[in-house]
């Protein structure tokens, strides 16, 4: 006859246990959004007319919980091929055009980069694992609080986030490697050139409110930018300090 003894665990055990286990130990939950992002990856990503390929990016996307960067009414949209409404206006990009901008920022492990347009954070948190350095500006204090609050939960270490006017960029911190801005102004802000040092490179969406938007990559070299369209895109207005528009 097979006795079985019940005895207290201590938390190392326990742990090793659910190791041993496999995922039986995991949160359902947890488990679930890991599905999302694998499919998200597959389908919006990698599949048919995506194509996206960089492992890097890839791997940023898989990983990042994106559910925990969007309001809870639409945690269970958070995976979807689409924007949501992260609150004050703004939205967070669908998952495609953060893959894609990331992509073509080429982004290195030495690289010190800024974000205009925080939004969420998700972004920085796609930046993060990426990169050295993160800084990013928001705009929306609200929003520039909520996603430095949700960035040092998550232990997103690297990341520096400031509310403030995006169009000015962040001097104190220049040259910067790349920058990435996530919102669109009618033309690129002079500060950000010159923020930004020889060789390096930005993705920007230019163009009207509710007209056409391109999406465009410059690179610096010699003191002279040039620039390329990527995709034609459709995102918030960039604003300034007051409410104007560069």
């Amino acid at each position: 006859m097979l006795r079985l003894t019940m005895r207290r665990l201590s938390l190392p055990a326990l742990l090793a246990a659910c190791l041993w286990l496999g995922t039986g130990c995991a949160p359902e939950k947890d488990r679930d959004s890991t599905h999302a992002r694998k499919r998200m990856v597959h389908e919006q990503l990698t599949g048919p007319g995506r194509g996206i390929k960089d492992e890097r990016v890839l791997t940023a996307m898989h990983t990042v919980p994106r559910h925990e960067f969007v309001p809870d009414e639409v945690r269970f949209s958070a995976y979807d091929d689409r924007p949501l409404p992260i609150g004050h206006g703004q939205t967070i990009s669908q998952p495609f055009i953060v893959a894609f901008m990331t992509e073509q920022l080429k982004p290195l492990p030495t690289d010190k980069i800024l974000e205009v347009g925080t939004g969420s954070g998700y972004q920085a948190a796609i930046l993060s694992g990426l990169v050295k350095e993160v800084f990013t500006i928001e705009i929306v204090e609200p929003l520039a609080k909520r996603a430095e609050t949700d960035l040092r939960r998550l232990g997103y270490t690297n990341v520096l986030v400031k509310a403030g006017d995006g169009y000015k960029g962040w001097p104190e911190h220049a040259p910067f490697d790349a920058i990435i801005v996530t919102c669109a102004p009618d033309q690129v802000p002079k500060p950000l050139i010159e923020q930004l040092r020889d060789g390096g490179r930005m993705i920007i969406p230019v163009g009207p409110d509710g007209g056409v938007q391109e999406l465009y990559v410059l690179e610096k070299r010699g003191g002279e930018v040039k620039q390329r369209a990527v995709l034609p895109v459709r995102f918030v207005p960039m604003t300034r300090e007051g409410g104007a528009k560069p």
